[in-house]
């Protein structure tokens, strides 16, 4: 039984659906929990507690986030920015439009697999440690839209995600639920390094 391109060739040149088709080959399955590397390095033996505990600490409070803003989810987003909840709060004053200037991706909103590409670049080109929170749930599965041909079924199948952040759309006190969690996450991480670099 032949299949039917994903993608009609007319929309797009050849090169951007090839590109899309073998991103959408490699990421059938869900990628692996992130922590995983965290056993490998506590049998070497090389962590150093108050050297860790420090940079635990220094980095839970700078984070700096990339947007990745994609649907409603996004003006979740910018109210958890504003004023009445204060994101400044947590050293996350300034969305940085630059993914070197960023450790932090918030992915708010429906992800395509035309833009799929985009994100994944997005997520390279930023420095590690970094990490990932998937905000709403069409960033965390598809959501309603799960069943169509052009929705990624969730962000997970693209890139590691450290903190799922649920709702349609999460409200603000959602996504600031799911930032304490990552800093939590963080300082327990300390200075180790992140998602296998060796």
């Amino acid at each position: 039984m032949e299949m039917m391109p994903q993608f009609p060739w007319e929309e797009m040149d050849r090169g951007e659906v090839l590109s899309i088709e073998q991103l959408r080959a490699g990421s059938a399955e869900a990628l692996h929990d992130p922590d995983a590397w965290i056993d490998d390095e506590v049998k070497r033996g090389v962590l150093i507690t108050s050297l860790d505990a420090m940079l635990g600490w220094s980095r839970r409070y700078s984070t700096w986030p990339v947007t990745f803003g994609l649907a409603c989810c996004a003006m979740e987003m910018i109210a958890t920015a504003a004023s009445r909840f204060d994101i400044s709060r947590f050293g996350m004053d300034v969305f940085r439009a630059s993914p070197r200037q960023a450790d932090l991706m918030l992915v708010a909103g429906t992800l395509c697999w035309k833009m799929a590409p985009a994100l994944k670049r997005i997520y390279d080109q930023m420095p590690e440690p970094k990490w990932v929170v998937a905000m709403g749930q069409c960033a965390i599965s598809g959501g309603p839209f799960a069943e169509y041909v052009s929705v990624v079924p969730g962000v997970n199948h693209i890139v590691p995600v450290d903190v799922y952040v649920p709702g349609c759309p999460p409200r603000p006190e959602s996504l600031l639920h799911g930032l304490t969690l990552l800093h939590k996450k963080i300082q327990t991480e300390g200075s180790r390094l992140k998602r296998g670099l060796n």
